[in-house]
C-alpha cells in the first residue's frame, strides 16, 4: 500500500516524538508516585509488585467499579464498600474509578463542555482524597489516557499514589465531542506514558481492549494483534508496562477462557482486571445471576489454572439497566467470594485443552496481524519506529480497514470484512443473530413492506459504543433498507453536512453514555437551522441522563422527554421496525 502515508498523516509536520517523550523523563523528577494507603498498608512500591505477590499466594484478586457523579458520595463508596466486605471476611483488592467522560477533556475548558453521568475530580487534592479512603489499589482506567487531559490527569493520578493508569484502548475508539485535534491527544498521551515509564517504580498502563477497537473486529486473533501491537508501542517504545483487560463482550465460556490463555502466553505484565460479561445482562435481575455466575466461574477457573494477574470483577446484575448501589456492590462480592470458595473445588474436574487448542490458533494468527500491520505500515511510509505515526494511523484508520487488508483469516468475501475469522468474536455472532431473531420475528407482510420504504436512514452513535449501530445496519442490510453511515461519537453539527449530502430521509441515534436528551436537542436544534427541523429521529440504546434538577446523582430514563422532544424513542430494534410500518 504504497499510499497508505499520503492516506492517513496528511499533516505537513507532526510533533516531535522523542522530545515528548524526552519531556515526560525529565518529569519524572517532579511528579512521584504518592504513597497513597493501599501501597502504605501492604507495604508495598506499586500494584505490579502487589500482584506478582497475590499471584504467588494464589490469591484470587477481587476488582470493584464506583464512580458516582459527585466526590462525596464517591468517597463514601469507596470507604463503606470495603469495609463492609472487610465485616464480611470478603478480600477487595481494587477499585475502577468511573470518571466522566468531561474529565477528558483540559481542565482549563472542562466547565464549558458537555457532561456525562460519571465522576468529575476538580483538582489533584480531589484525587488524593478519593484514593485515601481506604487500601484498596486506585485504578484510574478510563478517561485519562488518551485524551486531551492525558497529560495533567496521568500527574494527579500519580501524586495520588495510582500505579494503574489508563485507558490506552480509548485513545484508538472514543472521540469527545466538539474535539477534533487528535494530533494533540496523541502527543500528550506520549509525554504521559512517558512519564509513567520514568518512574522509579513500574505503573501499569492500562488499555481496555473491549473499550478499543479491539473489540469491533470480526476475529479474536485480531483483538490479540492489537495487545501485540500495543505492546510495541508502550514496551518497545515507549520503555512502559502496559497491562491488559478484557471481558465485557466475551459470552462464550470457551472463548473467554481461550483469550485469557492466549492473553498469558503474549503477557509480560499482569493483567489488570477481566471485565464483566455484561452483554449476558438483559432487564430481568432473576436472569443476570446465571450471567453472573457463569463468566465469574470461568474467570476464576482460569486464575485458578494459569494465574495472569487478572482481577475478577462481580459487575452487579443491576448494572444493565442503571449505575448500580453500594448494597448492589457488595452483594456482587460476596456472591463472588462463595463462588471462589466452591470452584476451588472444581478445579480438579476441569479441563482447559479446548480452550488451549482455541487459545494456540488466536495466538497464532496475533502474531500474523501484526506482522502484516508493522509490514503494511513500513511499505505505505509510516515509520513503524515512531510512536506518534504508529499511534496515529492506527486511529484514523480504525478496525474495519485493518482487518479488511491485514487480517490474519483467509479471504472470503461472503465473510464481515472479507475475511473467514481465525476464531470469530462472538459479539459478531450473536449480532448476527440478533438481526435474524428480529427479522424473523416479522411476518412476510412486514418484511416485504420495509423492504420496499424508499427511505435513506443515517445510522449515527453519541459516544464509542457501537454494537447498537452495527446491530440496526446489519438488520437494514438483510432487509434492502438504504442506510447511511453517520460515524461514531459524531457531533450533532457534523452530522448536518452528511445528511444533507447523502440526501437522508431518517435519522437514527444510537447512544449509551448518559447525554440521551442533551445530544438530541443539540441536533434538534442543528436540523431547525438548516430547515431540517421534520426530520423523523429514532433513539435507541441508554436512554438516559442525570437528572436537570441535580438533586440525585444517578441518571434517570428520559424516553419521555425524548418523546417530548420530538424524537421516537426505542428499547428494541423492533420498536423502530414496527413505528417505521406505521409510515406512510
Amino acid at each position: 500500500m504504497t499510499n497508505l502515508r499520503a492516506l492517513v498523516l496528511t499533516e505537513r509536520e507532526l510533533p516531535d516524538p522523542a522530545a515528548l517523550i524526552q519531556q515526560g523523563r525529565q518529569d519524572a523528577s517532579l511528579v512521584k508516585v504518592g504513597r497513597s494507603r493501599f501501597l502504605k498498608h501492604h507495604s508495598v512500591s506499586s500494584e505490579f509488585e502487589y500482584k506478582h505477590n497475590q499471584m504467588q499466594l494464589g490469591c484470587i484478586m477481587r476488582h470493584a467499579q464506583i464512580g458516582y457523579r459527585s466526590l462525596e458520595r464517591s468517597c463514601q463508596a469507596y470507604a463503606q464498600i470495603y469495609e463492609r466486605l472487610q465485616d464480611n471476611g470478603c478480600p477487595l483488592h481494587r477499585y475502577g474509578i468511573c470518571l466522566d467522560w468531561s474529565m477528558g477533556y483540559p481542565e482549563a475548558e472542562r466547565l464549558r463542555k458537555p457532561r456525562g453521568t460519571g465522576l468529575i475530580l476538580d483538582s489533584g487534592e480531589c484525587f488524593v482524597q478519593l484514593t485515601e479512603q481506604a487500601p484498596v489499589a486506585p485504578h484510574f482506567g478510563d478517561f485519562v489516557l488518551g485524551m486531551p487531559s492525558a497529560y495533567e490527569n496521568t500527574c494527579a493520578a500519580l501524586t495520588a499514589g495510582s500505579t494503574s493508569i489508563g485507558n490506552l484502548g480509548q485513545y484508538f475508539s472514543f472521540r469527545l465531542p466538539h474535539w477534533h485535534d487528535d494530533v494533540f491527544i496523541t502527543a500528550q498521551t506520549i509525554k504521559a506514558i512517558s512519564l509513567c515509564a520514568a518512574q522509579p517504580v513500574p505503573i501499569l498502563i492500562h488499555s481496555n481492549l473491549d473499550d478499543g477497537f479491539a473489540a469491533l473486529f470480526t476475529d479474536l486473533a485480531c483483538a490479540l494483534g492489537a495487545v501485540l501491537i500495543e505492546q510495541y508501542i508502550v514496551n518497545e517504545l515507549l520503555q512502559g508496562s502496559v497491562s491488559h483487560c478484557y471481558g465485557h463482550t466475551y459470552s462464550e465460556p470457551v472463548a473467554r477462557l481461550a483469550f485469557q490463555r492466549a492473553l498469558a502466553q503474549v503477557s509480560v505484565t499482569p493483567g489488570t482486571m477481566v471485565y464483566g460479561n455484561t452483554t449476558l445482562y438483559g432487564r430481568l435481575t432473576s436472569s443476570n445471576f446465571a450471567g453472573l455466575s457463569s463468566y465469574l466461574l470461568v474467570d476464576t477457573l482460569a486464575q485458578m489454572l494459569l494465574p495472569s494477574g487478572h482481577a475478577i470483577n462481580p459487575v452487579p446484575v443491576s448494572e444493565a439497566y442503571r449505575i448500580p448501589t453500594v448494597d448492589e456492590i457488595v452483594d456482587a462480592h460476596l456472591f463472588a467470594d462463595k463462588l471462589v470458595e466452591r470452584a476451588r473445588k472444581m478445579r480438579e474436574m476441569f479441563s482447559a485443552t479446548q480452550a488451549d487448542a482455541a487459545a494456540e490458533k488466536i495466538v497464532d494468527g496475533a502474531r500474523r496481524f501484526k506482522k502484516s500491520v508493522m509490514d503494511g505500515f513500513a511499505s505505505g511510509g509510516i515509520d513503524v519506529n515512531n510512536p506518534l505515526e504508529l499511534l496515529l494511523a492506527i486511529r484514523r484508520l480504525g478496525p474495519r480497514f485493518l482487518e479488511e487488508e491485514f487480517g490474519p483469516g483467509e479471504a472470503d468475501r461472503s465473510h464481515l470484512r472479507g475475511r473467514k475469522a481465525v476464531f470469530q468474536a462472538a459479539t459478531i455472532s450473536a449480532l448476527e443473530q440478533q438481526a435474524d431473531d428480529c427479522i424473523n420475528g416479522l411476518t412476510n407482510d412486514q418484511r416485504q413492506k420495509l423492504s420496499t420504504l424508499k427511505l435513506r436512514i443515517c445510522i449515527v452513535t453519541t459516544d464509542v459504543h457501537e454494537y447498537g449501530k452495527l446491530l440496526i445496519e446489519n438488520i437494514f442490510s438483510k432487509l434492502g433498507i438504504s442506510a447511511i453511515d453517520g460515524g461514531v461519537c459524531t457531533d450533532p453539527e457534523d452530522l448536518i453536512d452528511l445528511i444533507q449530502s447523502h440526501k437522508a430521509d431518517v435519522i437514527a441515534v444510537s447512544t449509551y453514555n448518559g447525554v440521551a436528551l442533551d445530544y438530541l436537542r443539540s441536533l434538534k436544534e442543528n436540523l431547525r437551522e438548516s430547515g431540517l427541523q421534520r426530520m423523523p429521529i429514532y433513539i435507541g440504546g441508554k436512554l438516559n441522563q442525570v437528572a436537570e434538577s441535580e438533586q440525585d446523582d444517578l441518571p434517570v430514563d428520559v424516553s419521555a422527554k425524548l418523546l417530548e422532544a420530538g424524537a421516537v424513542p426505542c428499547n428494541s430494534t423492533e420498536d423502530m421496525l414496527l413505528h417505521l410500518l406505521q409510515q406512510d
